[in-house]
This record gives C-alpha cells, structure tokens and sequence, in this order.
C-alpha cells in the first residue's frame, strides 16, 4: 500500500498558456448580450451570499441574530450603567479593556460566520465519470455493488476514504459532508448554529479565538458587575437596590460564562491534541472499537499541536465563488444526472478532490498549443 499526500492546488500558481485572445470577462455583459453570471449564484450547495460573493454563509443561518444580539445588549448595558460607576470609584482602565475584548470578540465572530470554511468544490460530470470507472472496472454487464471506500496510509497507519454520493469523489482525510450545508468541509469540525456556518479549516482559528476571547469578556463583565454591586451594597442602600442598577447583563453573564469557559476549554484541548469535533465524538482515535489505534495526526507535542492548527498560513479557497461561469458550462446542480464518456477515453489520473479539473484543462491547453506549433512550421525552401 502507498503512502500519499493529499495537498491543495492552487489555481493561481498553475501556469495558463495563451493561445487566443483573453475574453473580457469583467465587462458586465457578454458577446452574445446577455449578462454573465457569477458561479455563487448557481453554488450547489445551501449557503447564502452576499456582496456579490464576498461573504458566504449557510442558508440556516441557526441563532447567530440572537448570538450577535447578546454580545451587543450584554456589552452595551455593561458600558452605559457599570462603566461610569466604576470609572469613578475604581480606574479608567476598565472601558478599555472592555472595548478590546468587545472589539476582538466582534470582529472574530464575523470571520468565523462569514468565512469559507474549506469546502471542497463537487466533481464535474467527467470527473465523476472517471470515478465510476476506477471503481467499478470489471466490465461485467451484471449489476454489483461496487465498493465506496479507500484505503490509504498515513503515518504508517491506515485511513479509509469515504466516498460522498452527493459531491461524487472521494472525500480526502478528516473531511466529512455536512448535511445542513450540503458541502464537503475539509478538516470538519462541526456545524455551529451560534456562528450560522460550519468550522473546518479555513476558520476553525477564528472560530476558537472567538470563544476565548468571548470567554474573557464574559468573565470581565461578570467581574466587574459583581463589583459595582458590591461597592453599591457597601454604601448603605443594600443588596436589592444595588441588583436593581444593572439586572439583565449580571443574569446574562451568570448564566453563559461557565458555559463559554467549559467550550473553550473543551476545544483547547482538541487544539493541543490536533483533534477535531467529529473525531472526538466518534472516538476515531480513542480506541472504542477494541483496536490500538492512535491520532495519526498528532505531533505528539503540545506546542507543535497548537501551532498546526492556530498559526500555519491560510489555505486558499478551492472554490471560486465570484468567478464568472463560462457560457457553454451548465451549473452543478446537487441532483445533477450523469452520463458516461467513452470508455477508450480513459484518464489515468485518479481524482480525489473537485480540483482536478484544473490539471485536465493545463494538459488539454498544452497539447492544442503544440498542435499550434506543428501547423505552423514554415515549408522548406527549393534548392
């Protein structure tokens, strides 16, 4: 059994022959005079865009309103009433710390809700077709089952691919379908109805500053409510009417600090031990099932852990949402019908994720531009 990498391709960092003139693809209507489209609007799966694809999140947007709202009344309740009594009594410094957690926390949520989490774009009918054939390559006319996983080898352990029926490829390691947005998430983590998007890759960092963060600034308020009620019971007027100045961000805090410092003590210890989510509620790597298996994506380090997950650079996007959608390319549809190219027309390559498309486009340019270069060899001259 090999061993392989599965890596990420870069549509920009592949080379793109020229042999006719560019197409004005930026004019905002085409040669046949009608307006092109961009590909976020025929995206399969169920998300939802906005400013002409620059955001994206998924179509159940879950409880995020009530999320963003929560943050905004607790901390707003916080800086009008406690704020100013605290200022007086205690130090200046209190609103600025509270307006950098606030800040942080705010713009981490955003990333987090509004970030491609690295889905994986669904394979184009010939690639799925391809599949079909490396699957099932007995030639026999018979009907028979044929099997939907592979196996490959990961730091001397084996991990098997599952194929996704409704991407139609096999889904790399660590990469799971999510039902609520129908895309194939790589390094799947989970669905969070509280951000409206999935965690993978592309924003699991976000995602798990934001906790942290959110963690902080719930405990500072917390704090510093607890202190204004104490300073004002102090004064002579007692508990009840303290209680009465600031009510509702002390029962919001109460009630969500514990439960926002339990995740995010929950998801650093996923992060020092390179797990994911999915794989720690399936018990992937615990060994439930009886046989000795260990993460084989863990470095064994705490701090190297940490450091894979939260500070390697962003992976780029594999899904070009704001291109534009040739004419002649029908949109991927998720109850798309396939039909089968000639088998003599067999591709050696073997597809893994929706990218490859991009390799068969570079060889099929390549190999017109040499056709190019053969027609237009200059005759020999007569002696």
């Amino acid at each position: 059994m090999k061993s392989r990498e599965y890596q990420q391709i870069d549509p920009k960092a592949l080379p793109t022959p020229t042999q006719s003139p560019p197409s004005h693809q930026h004019q905002a209507v085409g040669d046949d005079g009608r307006t092109p489209r961009r590909k976020w609007e025929v995206f399969p799966g169920k998300n939802r865009f906005f400013c002409d694809g620059r955001i994206m999140m998924a179509r159940q947007s879950g409880v995020f309103p009530l999320t963003l709202g929560l943050i905004l009344v607790t901390s707003g309740l916080f800086f009008i009433f406690d704020c100013p009594f605290l200022v007086k009594h205690l130090t200046s410094c209190i609103p600025a710390i509270g307006g950098v957690l606030f800040v942080f926390v705010l713009i981490t949520l955003l990333q987090t809700s509004f970030t491609d989490p690295g889905i994986l774009p669904r394979a184009t009918p010939e690639e799925a077709a391809d599949i079909e054939r490396q699957i099932d390559d007995t030639g026999n006319a018979s009907y028979r089952p044929p099997p939907r996983t592979k196996e490959v080898l990961i730091n001397q352990q084996v991990i098997k691919l599952k194929y996704c029926f409704t991407c139609k490829m096999f889904r790399p390691p660590r990469t799971s379908h999510c039902s609520l947005c129908d895309n194939c998430v790589e390094r799947f983590d989970h669905h969070c109805p509280w951000v409206g998007n999935c965690v993978g890759k592309r924003n699991y960092r976000f995602f798990y500053t934001f906790i942290v963060s959110l963690s902080f600034l719930t405990a500072f308020i917390f704090g510093c409510v607890t202190t204004h009620l104490a300073l004002r019971a102090k004064g002579g007027k007692g508990l009840m009417f303290a209680l009465q100045e600031s009510p509702v961000e002390l029962a919001i805090c109460f009630f969500s600090v514990w439960s926002i410092l339990g995740l995010s003590g929950f998801h650093t210890y996923l992060v020092a031990s390179n797990l994911t989510t999915n794989e720690d509620i399936k018990g992937s790597w615990s060994g439930k099932s009886g046989e000795a298996v260990t993460n084989p994506y863990s470095h064994k380090n705490i701090f190297i852990n940490c450091c894979s997950v939260l500070c390697v650079p962003m992976p780029p996007s594999l899904i070009d949402r704001r291109g534009f959608l040739p004419a002649d390319e029908p949109a991927q549809t998720s109850g798309v019908d396939l039909e089968l190219p000639n088998p003599s027309t067999k591709s050696d390559i073997n597809v893994v994720g929706g990218s490859s498309h991009l390799v068969l486009d570079l060889q099929k340019s390549s190999a017109d531009f040499s056709l190019f270069l053969n027609q237009t060899k200059p005759a020999a001259l007569p002696a």
